[in-house]
């Protein structure tokens, strides 16, 4: 059963410009650690602090060995390293989700 995880984050609306570069800092690495990249997604209208990525893996254990590469990957830790030293985002969320079939 595949999943997909739904991230949902808090950012400060005054360093937009910065998550941006986050996120498409992720378009490569995610794809090079095993991950689906559905896509990182800004905002534009109504809420300016909310930003989205959706991320699918064939398993929850495929999930887990992704994450581990993760933290093994130089830009994917420089990526995390960018984050808190920037402070634009303030909470993040990660809901697992599985699609469904007939």
């Amino acid at each position: 059963m595949s999943v997909t995880v739904f991230i949902r984050y808090q950012i400060d609306p005054f360093k937009r410009a910065q998550f941006e570069e986050y996120s498409k800092r992720w378009l490569t690495i995610i794809p090079k650690c095993g991950g689906d990249l559905i896509g990182y997604f800004m905002p534009h209208e109504g809420t300016n602090n909310i930003a989205f990525g959706l991320i699918s893996f064939e398993s929850l254990a495929a999930y887990e060995a992704y994450r581990a590469r993760l933290r093994q990957d130089a830009e994917g830790m420089a990526n995390f390293h960018f984050a808190e030293e920037h402070k634009f985002i303030l909470a993040e969320e990660r809901t697992f989700l599985r699609k469904v079939v007939l």
